[in-house]
């Protein structure tokens, strides 16, 4: 991506959306990927790869449906992966349709190992496959994206001329995995320089990098290869995905633009210039490591690098000593840098609906007039509670009333008894979705149990409860707590969020818009089956 000036730019292509999601347990249906979306527009990555639209129904809906809102004239380039099949291609031009930048990002592997056990083809073969296929996805978007998969692991002879073979074809980026998260910065350094040097019509396509962290050194391989000539960064919030994850988009983007100073001559750039590397509005990373975390149940671990609780705290009163005296001492960036604020209190129960408003588009919140109304209806309840209203807690209000699951069962009352002498017992009373009330009570190992065991009597349709995840929204006694859980149901995975300053409230309220997402799944299947018969 080149500037004005001639000075070149990272981009950030993420993808949170897939391979992040890829990781266990982090399933995201189709609502809960969208809000994400949004939320990776508003930070500036570049390139969001929204799914493999070939993979189900789900997720090219997903992809179609991404492209169509966020895929804007002024938003990313929304991307959908695709193996160098036909049928994978045409899904995701298809998929990818609405969107005003498009692109297909198709993959075979090049590793020997992967060619006799995986593919079972030759060289030769392979390399009119990946030819063949670029050209293919060529035909439908000029915006194509290859990947030589377990490129870490091939011959370079090899990957070289398919990457040629690729850029020939149509290829405008050529993408070079660490599939298995083998390799280490200088190995990889040294792969991209032998790229550069090697591939004669390299300087045609821009040269990205993705990679796994199974040795925890994904993040620095990126670094040395942005070095040695690679412009595009594949990464995921909070470094999510398949094993150990991928390359954490914050810690590169934090990298890039805390030591920008030593990366700006790799970019053509003068070593003072104070111009950013990449288009992320820093400001918007911890509110998007949230969100991801609360959607997909993966909480960060409070010693995670730039997002995690400890990031910027200290315990050491050498460190206290210092911070307090000069914050340079001990802390190489500015907490407000990725939007935490020292000031954090900024509403209160006597705070009227345009005060709220504006303080929702100061955070980066665009609702519309019926979001606006149920959120600021919450907020008037929280505030009841609490006595200080921080952003955190305004942001985990509006995401759990935007994330709404449909409004079938409808909470109406939740009550617990437990005690370390007494057999947990609660009683639960929901309305039906023909508004009939129904009550019903439950003995459980502890008062969550009882609570779902009771719902689950009044609801009364299977399932199996997968995960449970609860965390604070914000230091104290009247904290909101954020419950995540998901159910599981034949092969689907439905989840549930909510936030309330009870936490056996926010478990109940999560695990019924679990169950109303089920319930309008089974619904919507059998009316499917009516139509079919």
């Amino acid at each position: 991506m080149k500037m004005n000036n001639n000075e070149e730019k990272i981009i950030i292509f993420d993808t949170t959306l897939r391979d992040g999601e890829q990781c266990p347990g982090a399933t995201l249906n189709i609502d809960e990927k969208l809000a994400i979306a949004k939320q990776l527009a508003r930070l500036g990555v570049d390139v969001i790869e929204a799914g493999f639209a070939f993979a189900s129904p789900g997720d090219f809906q997903a992809v179609s449906k991404i492209a169509e809102i966020v895929g804007t004239e002024n938003g990313p380039i929304i991307c959908s992966l695709a193996r160098a099949i036909k049928g994978d291609i045409e899904a995701a031009a298809s998929a990818l349709k609405p969107a005003v930048k498009g692109r297909i990002h198709t993959f075979i592997s090049t590793s020997d190992i992967h060619l006799e056990y995986q593919l079972r083809k030759s060289r030769s073969e392979v390399l009119a496959i990946a030819e063949e296929m670029v050209a293919y996805a060529k035909s439908f978007m000029a915006d194509v994206e290859f990947s030589p998969m377990d490129a870490v692991r091939s011959d370079p002879e090899f990957l070289y001329q398919v990457l040629e073979r690729a850029i020939a074809s149509g290829a405008t980026t050529v993408n070079i995995p660490d599939t298995v998260g083998y390799t280490t910065p200088s190995e990889f350094g040294a792969l991209i320089k032998g790229i550069k040097e090697n591939v004669p019509n390299i300087d045609s396509a821009i040269i990205s990098v993705h990679g796994h962290n199974d040795l925890g050194l994904a993040v620095a391989n990126f670094l040395e290869a942005v070095k040695n000539g690679a412009r595009q960064l594949e990464c995921t919030i909070n470094g999510i995905g398949e094993r150990a994850g991928n390359a954490a988009l914050e810690e590169l983007v934090m990298a890039l633009h805390v030591r920008r100073q030593y990366f700006n001559p790799f970019l053509g750039r003068p070593a003072e210039s104070e111009e950013s590397l990449t288009n992320i509005d820093t400001r918007q990373i911890y509110k998007t490591s949230r969100l991801v975390s609360n959607l997909t149940g993966m909480l960060v671990q409070p010693n995670k690098a730039i997002v995690g609780a400890n990031a910027f705290a200290h315990e050491s009163g050498i460190h206290q000593d210092g911070v307090l005296k000069n914050k340079l001492t001990y802390e190489i960036m500015d907490a407000k840098l990725i939007g935490l604020s020292d000031n954090q209190i900024v509403l209160g129960k006597h705070s009227g609906r345009n005060a709220f408003r504006t303080r929702l588009k100061e955070l980066g919140f665009e609702l519309s007039e019926s979001e606006l109304n149920k959120a600021f209806v919450r907020f008037k309840e929280v505030a009841d509670k609490k006595k200080e209203i921080s952003d955190w807690d305004l942001e985990a209000i509006v995401n759990d009333e935007i994330q709404q699951a449909p409004d079938l069962f409808r909470l109406e009352l939740v009550q617990v008894s437990s005690g370390d002498r007494a057999r947990p017992t609660a009683t639960v009373t929901l309305r039906t979705p023909e508004g009939e009330e129904l009550t019903d009570a439950a003995i459980g190992t502890g008062p969550v149990d009882a609570v779902y065991k009771a719902i689950n009597r009044v609801v009364n349709v299977p399932n199996q409860l997968i995960e449970f995840s609860v965390q604070s929204v914000t230091e104290g006694i009247d904290a909101l707590g954020e419950v995540t859980i998901r159910l599981r149901y034949e092969s689907q995975v439905f989840a549930g969020h909510a936030a309330n300053t009870d936490i056996i409230v926010a478990s109940a309220q999560a695990y019924v818009n679990a169950l109303n997402r089920l319930y309008a799944y089974l619904q919507h299947s059998q009316k499917q089956e009516q139509v079919t018969a």
